[in-house]
């Protein structure tokens, strides 16, 4: 005898929700991606459509207000430097850089950032810049750069490097921008005496940021991670 579930009219008004079986069907045995298709009501008007789990994705991000939100990460290897552009005004007020276990490739060497107008095509690198403390460990006033640190890192991989959160906060408002961080870091190759970060300063002129870039003083960034978040404004 056939179930009243394996029969359907499929030329007249479609299938009623208590004829849709899905129990029996097979797992997808694997993540869902961007491309997975899904049936949706049209407006709830009897219309089925089908739309990709990436429209859902953008949905969901209109109704899940505030927060961080991942933007990129970059594992150093023997690196010049590390750069982020991923900045977009209409999505994000403010971002936060995590750095984990950055080890520089030069024994007692300084992390230090410049930020970009451009998008990355350039970086702001004038003798006056920036404006920093004395506790940037490169005296007070104007300078070049903005140093994470008062003292530099040491190399060793038992060193840890640096594990800190950098705050760059509304870079979007034509104004001075601030970053500053927090965090740990060791300063002598061998040594486990740690080094607390703050600072460093700010973009001595009003201007819109939109790309950063971190490296060392002197040598590479030797091995790390940093991950850069958005922090989305609505």
């Amino acid at each position: 005898m056939t179930k009243a579930r394996d029969t359907a009219n499929l030329t007249g008004s479609g299938v009623t929700l208590p004829l849709l079986d899905i129990d029996a069907g097979t797992d997808i045995g694997a993540a869902l991606v961007d491309a997975d298709l899904m049936i949706v009501d049209d407006g709830a008007g009897g219309t089925n459509r089908k739309a990709t789990m990436s429209r859902l994705a953008t949905y969901m991000g209109t109704k899940i207000g505030g927060g961080l939100e991942f933007i990129a990460s970059t594992d150093a290897s023997s690196s010049a430097n590390v750069s982020f552009t991923g900045f977009d005004s209409s999505k994000y007020d403010s971002y936060v850089f995590t750095l984990g276990n950055v080890l520089p490739a030069t024994d007692i060497v300084l992390l230090e950032v410049v930020l970009s107008v451009d998008g990355g095509l350039n970086y702001l690198t004038a003798s006056d810049s920036y404006t920093v403390t004395d506790s940037t460990g490169q005296g007070a006033g104007d300078a070049p750069r903005l140093r994470l640190y008062y003292t530099g890192q040491g190399n060793a991989a038992l060193d840890a490097g640096i594990s800190a959160n950098v705050n760059l906060n509304f870079p979007h408002i034509n104004a001075p921008t601030y970053l500053f961080t927090n965090g740990l870091s060791t300063i002598a190759s061998g040594a486990l005496e740690i080094n607390y970060g703050y600072g460093p300063g700010k973009t001595k002129a009003a201007t819109v940021v939109n790309a950063i870039k971190f490296s060392y003083s002197s040598g590479n960034i030797a091995s790390g991670t940093i991950t850069m978040y958005g922090m989305v404004n609505s």
